[in-house]
């Protein structure tokens, strides 16, 4: 039996034809409730409590290698394995409460709710609130889980059950640890991602987190200045995602940006198809130079390939509004400047680090893949 199936055995409610399921075995009985209530009440047989032996079994294998197989590069899943658990645990429950209640139908929990002939207790819809608030804890999903438990099991009678449990369980969870299991699994692989739910009050600038400090050199590409071989040597020496363009290293003013890889195409397509590009050929980002004039070999214009408009802020700008940028944004770098003059560049993971440090953790404890 696959998981899908047991789900589905563990969410339905039993009934007087479901002889060869072991979760049905009852043994079925009127119990007569004051003078005119007659209840009718299902004392487990043998069957329910082998089952639930074998369940709980199941509930520990599955558990075991929901650990050891979620991030694996298999297609083992997070979502089935959750409800899976939860309907185990929480058939068990509704087990649990149905025995309760045959034991003591005459107490005021039951005999107020109780209505002739049918059962109180259903334990498929135990099920249901349990893997409902297995996967909420799991995720931290809220509305979105309540809909996929109403798509799944087409009962509008269930939504309010259904909302109660993901609350409690995302209270819960977020009272144990604020990081649901994809947070988690993101942080685990250093990827570099900015959670939109967390604040930041502190009162620090961007100068503070640029790349690099001042008085320090910073790698940019001038605009009428820099050679073919100047450009590679760059790319190899380092291995950024960008680089700023500026007029020239003395004056540092920001002309645009230009990406990694875009120069890396350009150059290589260039020497392919461009006759007479060598190395010694000037690179311009510019439409005009006097470099043109020269009797050298002819330059090579990518200004097709520059960003004139790059996200730029200045070196007084609140970290609390450049994080809310990255967030918003979605941007992997900024550049900070002065005047128009270039200061520096802060990236994602500069801003992830500098979080981190903020509050009061270790940054070179974070791996950024």
């Amino acid at each position: 039996m696959n998981m899908n199936e047991l789900i589905y055995l563990l969410f339905s409610q039993c009934s007087p034809a479901d002889s060869t399921n072991p979760l049905c075995d009852y043994k079925r009985m009127n119990i007569t409730n004051g003078a005119t209530s007659s209840i009718e009440v299902t004392e487990p047989g043998p069957g329910v409590y082998h089952a639930i032996i074998l369940l709980l079994l199941a509930f520990v294998f599955k558990l075991a290698l929901a650990v050891f197989t979620f991030g694996m590069k298999v297609p083992a899943g997070l979502f089935i394995p959750s409800l899976l658990m939860g309907s185990i645990m929480g058939r068990i429950v509704g087990i649990g409460v149905e025995r309760f209640a045959y034991s003591y139908p005459n107490i005021w929990l039951f005999t107020g709710e109780c209505v002739n002939g049918k059962n109180l207790i259903t334990p498929g819809l135990y099920a249901m609130v349990g893997a409902a608030a297995t996967l909420g804890g799991v995720t931290r999903m809220t509305v979105s889980l309540v809909v996929i438990m109403f798509e799944l099991t087409g009962g509008v009678g269930y939504i309010v059950p259904l909302m109660a449990a993901a609350m409690a369980s995302k209270w819960v969870g977020d009272a144990l640890g604020r990081q649901g299991i994809y947070d988690a699994h993101i942080a685990l692989n250093g990827y570099p991602f900015l959670d939109s739910k967390e604040e930041f009050a502190h009162t620090t600038l961007a100068a503070d987190v640029m790349q690099p400090k001042r008085n320090e050199t910073l790698n940019v590409i001038t605009q009428d200045s820099m050679t073919v071989d100047d450009v590679e040597t760059l790319l190899k020496e380092t291995e950024h995602n960008g680089y700023p363009v500026v007029v020239s290293k003395e004056s540092q003013y920001l002309v645009g940006f230009v990406l990694r890889r875009d120069l890396n195409l350009a150059i290589e397509n260039a020497k392919r198809l461009i006759e007479g590009i060598t190395g010694a050929s000037i690179v311009l980002f510019t439409s005009a130079s006097a470099a043109t004039q020269n009797l050298g070999p002819p330059p090579l214009k990518l200004k097709k390939i520059l960003d004139m408009a790059p996200i730029t802020v200045t070196d007084q700008t609140p970290m609390e509004t450049v994080v809310d940028m990255f967030r918003k944004l979605g941007l992997r770098q900024t550049l900070v400047t002065h005047n128009g003059r270039l200061l520096g560049v802060i990236t994602k993971k500069d801003v992830l680090r500098h979080v981190k440090q903020m509050d009061n953790e270790d940054p070179n404890t974070v791996l950024f893949n």
